[in-house]
């Protein structure tokens, strides 16, 4: 339960560039809205917190914010048409046949659930192999910054991220070569 604002502090202190990095890198790489979703994101777990497991909280904070920011992609996307304007046509775009689409959706969804399940595992199995994969290969941040951010040397990140991928190989390198 939370005992005033220590413990939220806490959790702030620890998530906050998680929560921003998912945010900005679902949103299109837009620092404004990754920081308003990040805000919304942390408003929503100060309001609901007595509700939530304390295990499940960094997963949550994940989930939360990554569909926030899908769903500011999905608003970014819709486009208003001037219906006013003569002059303007509306082009439809060339579409797929219903059972592409929804095979190519199903497939997404399967693989979006596959790597929330990685990351989530991972996390789990090893804090320090998931920062180094996170940072590295989602968030495309070079190696010398992940080592100086992660105060290691670049032949230990080497060796932490080879070791990651080897679990994640090892473990799921079936199931996602299933998916192709």
């Amino acid at each position: 339960m939370l005992t005033g604002n220590r413990e939220f502090n806490e959790i702030y202190e620890k998530y906050k560039n998680l929560v921003l990095k998912v945010a900005y890198m679902y949103s299109g790489d837009n620092c404004d809205a990754a920081e308003d979703i990040t805000q919304d994101t942390f408003l929503k777990l100060y309001m609901n917190f007595d509700d939530l497991k304390q295990g499940n909280i960094h997963a949550w904070l994940f989930t939360t914010a990554k569909n926030a920011a899908i769903n500011f992609q999905k608003k970014q996307s819709y486009e208003l048409l001037d219906l006013d304007n003569e002059e303007s046509e509306i082009e439809l775009p060339s579409r797929e046949s219903t059972e592409e689409e929804y095979a190519r959706m199903a497939l997404e969804k399967a693989r979006s659930e596959l790597h929330e399940k990685i990351f989530s595992e991972l996390y789990e199995r090893n804090p320090r192999w998931y920062e180094a994969i996170f940072l590295t290969y989602y968030m495309g941040i070079p190696q010398e910054k992940v080592s100086q951010m992660m105060g290691v040397r670049i032949g230990a990140l080497h060796s932490v991220l080879h070791r990651a991928k080897s679990w994640i190989k090892k473990t799921y390198g079936v199931e996602y070569e299933e998916m192709e």
